[in-house]
């Protein structure tokens, strides 16, 4: 018999849940509180209970190739970076592909996930569902064999209200972030919003515009970056490259961590902006707008708050602001009513899982987490990779080490993970993106072997290696393998720009190629470089001090940021 999986939930991780279980021949139920699929990108006008809330507004911080499935690109016409409709869109596509829609069960809640009474023989669970039809509910039992929690983690808003002395006086309105879905109501008024993650610069520039004022409350600060990096490039495609973390493990700690703050603020000087970081490794927010809304003035960034009284905020620098209303983009918190306590820790959303999937500690690996994770890089892959490795342990196919073998990891993850990004709830669930998605492909055995594609296709190694690390790297070799994965990472750059190229010169060929000019620069370099070199010193003084003035003018204009 199949074994008999229950997922919970079908946003991004559930679907992508119910097409790998299929994959490796069980037989999955997927069960979904709400009327259609979507999870988080399913836009409401209304805030629904348990339920993940976007504003009207939200567009990706990640590029539609980066984002993707790994064996289902985006269409060729959807833009390079997507409204939440489109993205609901994609989901239905790639839903209806694959004929996903008819294992799930719609309007249905779960209640509860226990162990069964001979779990330890069994490893079955007993879990308690609620179907809402019509007006009929019904609530029943089911058996299985396994169990994916993939309802995501914003669901339970985080609001300390009690670090903010005075809050019960105030007059205003406040509200968390999950609450807001547009600016209208906010016309002409003053609004504060604390916090600096995505949804606080989203909200904020959004604001500025319709509203009296705005202020922008933060502790820590944050990098800002665009999403449009030199050339006209996605950022998100330029920066998460092979080549690039390649190097960043060689490096020590220290250079890697000077080298990506220099990127990180590349932009602008965000001292100059009330933004820079107290910690230099601050998961960093891509908006492209905030840093000209607070030039203009119309976004004012304060410091952290001590103090609130009837109709105004106190900062930590002394001056006060008279405000109407308050936005709390605070963050949320991991939470699974569902779940009995003792089966998953939660310490401030830090939680113990084998490489943030599998409980460490259970007798058998029947139950798994997907999506309890805050990648550099795109969250949809990142998944779907687990829900392929779920999936192959549930089969039986891939082994879990032993508890000790496990624990040793999770250990060795959050001590190089707090190194890098520092400790705290918001960093608790960061994970540098290519990093995290080889060490779950090499479990499963999908990891691309560099060694043998640069022997046997090097023009595909070269893009693998030195491009984007788009999730069809994936699908090249092992279980799961896609016939159309080579054709895919060649063509990404031609899906890319394919939306946005609607006006085009014809222009003369040129003769001189981006490699050739590459190659003249190096070589001109070197021969001053090494020319110099070859003169005495005593030559050098009297005839060819501008040579060497101009190797070094080279040296500081193009390295200097090394140092």
């Amino acid at each position: 018999m199949a074994v008999k999986v229950a997922i919970i939930g079908a946003g991004c991780s559930g679907l992508a849940a119910i097409k790998c279980c299929l994959e490796e021949g069980l037989d999955p139920t997927c069960f979904e509180k709400s009327d259609d699929i979507g999870g988080l990108w399913k836009y409401s006008e209304t805030v629904e209970e348990g339920r993940a809330s976007i504003y009207q507004s939200v567009f990706t911080n990640t590029s539609k190739e980066m984002m993707c499935y790994s064996d289902f690109p985006m269409p060729e016409d959807f833009p390079v970076y997507l409204h939440h409709s489109k993205i609901l869109e994609y989901l239905h596509l790639y839903a209806e592909h694959f004929n996903l829609l008819k294992y799930i069960q719609f309007q249905t809640e779960v209640c509860s996930v226990k162990q069964s009474e001979d779990f330890t023989t069994s490893a079955q669970w007993d879990v308690e569902i609620e179907t809402h039809d019509n007006e009929n509910v019904k609530r029943k039992v089911m058996i299985f064999n396994a169990v994916i929690v993939g309802n995501g983690h914003y669901n339970d808003p985080y609001m300390p209200l009690n670090s903010f002395p005075g809050i019960e006086h105030f007059k205003g309105n406040y509200i968390h972030s999950r609450f807001y879905k547009t600016s209208e109501k906010y016309h002409g008024r003053t609004v504060l919003v604390v916090g600096t993650g995505n949804s606080a610069g989203d909200i904020s520039v959004e604001l500025s515009h319709s509203a009296k004022q705005v202020y922008l409350s933060t502790r820590h600060g944050s990098w800002v970056v665009s999403r449009i990096s030199r050339g006209g490039f996605p950022i998100d495609m330029t920066m998460s490259r092979r080549c690039a973390v390649w190097i960043k493990n060689l490096l020590p700690n220290m250079l890697a961590a000077k080298i990506t703050e220099k990127i990180m603020s590349g932009w602008f000087d965000h001292s100059n902006l009330g933004l820079e970081p107290k910690f230099r490794l601050k998961h960093p927010v891509v908006n492209d707008y905030l840093p000209s809304q607070i030039l203009q003035g119309s976004i004012k960034v304060k410091p952290g708050i001590t103090s609130f009284s009837e109709t105004s905020v106190t900062f930590e620098d002394g001056t006060m602001a008279e405000v109407n209303e308050v936005i709390f983009a605070t963050g949320y918190s991991s939470k699974f009513p569902f779940l009995d306590i003792k089966l998953i820790k939660l310490n401030d959303n830090d939680v113990t899982l084998y490489k943030y999937v599998f409980p460490i500690h259970l007798e058998k690996p029947t139950i798994a987490f997907l999506g309890l994770v805050q990648p550099l890089g795109p969250i949809m892959p990142t998944v779907e990779l687990q829900a392929r490795w779920v999936a192959r342990v549930f089969k039986g196919a891939v082994l879990l080490p032993t508890a000790r073998m496990m624990e040793n990891c999770d250990s060795k993850w959050k001590d190089k993970k707090t190194k890098w990004f520092g400790a705290g709830r918001t960093q608790v669930l960061q994970i540098h993106y290519i990093d995290y998605i080889d060490a779950i492909s090499k479990e499963i055995g999908v990891h691309p072997n560099m060694l043998y594609l640069f022997l046997t296709d090097p023009k595909l190694a070269w893009q693998v290696f030195f491009g984007p690390c788009t999730p069809y790297q994936m699908r090249l070799t092992g279980p799961g393998k896609w016939s159309g994965a080579r054709n895919a990472i060649l063509n990404q750059w031609k899906r890319t720009f394919q939306p946005t190229r609607t006006r085009m010169l014809n222009k003369e060929p040129q003769s001189w190629t981006r490699f050739n000019r590459m190659l003249v620069i190096c070589a001109v370099v070197t021969a001053l470089w090494f020319g110099t070199k070859a003169f005495s010193q005593r030559e050098q003084s009297r005839n060819f001090t501008w040579l060497h003035d101009f190797r070094d003018t080279l040296w500081t204009r193009n390295f200097s940021w090394i140092k």
